[in-house]
């Protein structure tokens, strides 16, 4: 274990041991009566193995756009604090619970990473209606906001729903074989898939984008959390022998085992795809120089270009134990989100004026998010549309797409290169083009 990985441990377990429900800042904030303040509800996974990565990238960059509001005089002269109660995001009660924790506290907003099963806290946002904003990735979520948008008015998916994975990846394989110079050994897509829900929507897009290309569905195989050895999946991908290999899980940790597994005994010519999981600053830390030449991508990241480069300085300048420059392995995803949401709050709570809890003000903010598009660190986040959720670029021609990357949120189509994270595609805002991996030629 490396200097870096050890003081982010050590760090994580520390916030675990008292993650019940944190109350943020402490020395930064100025002291002032709790009636003044704007409090922002931040459930969080910090005590468990499968969501502390994300769920700590997404309050660090909540943290730092906090420190900066306050730092130049707060939201119409209230400083903002972030009350944080603990999450098991695979539990349904745990995601009521933590919501009902917010209500209890009477927070003005709530924010959060994403849970596997968000209909049960949004069903119990509704009985407050803050502005709820997430990063939840689900359709599922926000096909109940088209259901019924009157009792989820106040819900808001601040990024693209999975099924744009699914949608996008024969997209993208396209792109690789026409534009970029991979040549595929066979029209064959074998994919991996996870059972939780979330990856099996992913699959199920795939299996309705693919046949729109020139590639076919060849194999699926199941695997199921924890993949505690990679070596069955792995003989199965070489029997199949595709020339094209997603992974359709959501692990980092995982992940990083199966590139050490993979790299001993490849596919060979195979072109590997992981998908989201590699984002979290794990995978680079575990899997180091077995992880290079994989593929992977995310609907919802830190864009390359100078605003992106500026937030990711910043963040390693205030958060050092959570990723280095050299190596690029800071998360890419809920940092930028979670700072992405605290600003859009704060730009809808200096429009309205209202900083209280009531109905009254909550509508009035949810009414000006829905109605006012924002761009952050992670792309422009527009809510007017009939899922209350981001829109995804580039278009895949399945709905809720966007005509540009500053339109809506660009799906990131990411290379390990020199064990760094480099954007391949979309091409605006790309910083690299796809190398050929170790196992190629």
């Amino acid at each position: 274990m490396n200097k870096t990985q050890g003081a982010r441990r050590r760090f994580l377990k520390g916030v675990a041991a008292g993650a019940a429900a944190l109350t943020f800042p402490a020395p930064w904030v100025r002291r002032v009566n709790a009636a003044e303040k704007i409090i922002l509800g931040i459930p969080s996974s910090l005590s468990t193995p499968y969501g502390v990565a994300d769920d700590q990238d997404h309050l660090n960059g909540s943290i730092l756009a906090l420190e900066k509001i306050n730092a130049a005089g707060g939201v119409l002269g209230r400083e903002i604090e972030l009350f944080v109660p603990d999450l098991d995001k695979l539990s349904p009660e745990s995601a009521r619970q933590s919501i009902a924790a917010c209500i209890d506290k009477k927070v003005h907003a709530i924010s959060n990473a994403f849970i596997f099963a968000p209909i049960p806290a949004m069903d119990e946002s509704a009985k407050y209606k803050c502005p709820y904003l997430q990063g939840n990735t689900q359709r599922a979520a926000t096909e109940a906001f088209k259901a019924d948008p009157e009792k989820y008015s106040q819900v808001f998916q601040t990024d693209p729903s999975e099924v744009n994975y699914g949608w996008t990846y024969p997209m993208w394989l396209t792109e690789m074989e026409k534009v970029q110079g991979w040549k595929p050994k066979n029209r064959k897509v074998h994919i991996v898939a996870e059972q939780v829900g979330y990856n099996q929507t992913i699959l199920k897009a795939a299996r309705q984008s693919i046949p729109k290309y020139d590639f076919e569905l060849a194999e699926v195989t199941d695997i199921q959390y924890p993949v505690n050895d990679w070596a069955p999946v792995i003989q199965k991908l070489k029997e199949v022998d595709a020339g094209a290999i997603m992974i359709d899980h959501w692990v980092a940790s995982e992940y990083a085992a199966f590139c050490k597994q993979f790299a001993a005994d490849p596919v060979k010519d195979a072109l590997v795809y992981l998908q989201y999981g590699p984002s979290q600053p794990e995978f680079l830390e575990l899997g180091g120089s077995a992880t290079e030449g994989f593929c992977w991508s995310t609907v919802l990241g830190v864009y390359g270009e100078k605003i992106g480069q500026d937030f990711r300085k910043m963040y390693l300048e205030r958060f050092p134990e959570f990723g280095t420059p050299e190596k690029n392995t800071m998360g890419l995803v809920y940092t930028g989100n979670g700072y992405d949401i605290v600003q859009y709050l704060e730009a809808s709570w200096n429009a309205t004026g209202a900083v209280d809890t009531t109905p009254e003000d909550f509508k009035k903010n949810c009414d000006w998010i829905r109605s006012h598009p924002f761009r952050g660190v992670c792309g422009m986040m527009d809510m007017n549309n009939e899922y209350q959720e981001a829109l995804h670029y580039p278009d895949n021609g399945f709905g809720n797409q966007a005509d540009s990357h500053e339109t809506g949120m660009s799906q990131l189509f990411v290379q390990v290169q020199d064990v760094q994270h480099k954007i391949i595609w979309p091409d605006a805002i790309s910083e690299s083009k796809l190398r050929p991996a170790p196992w190629w030629g």
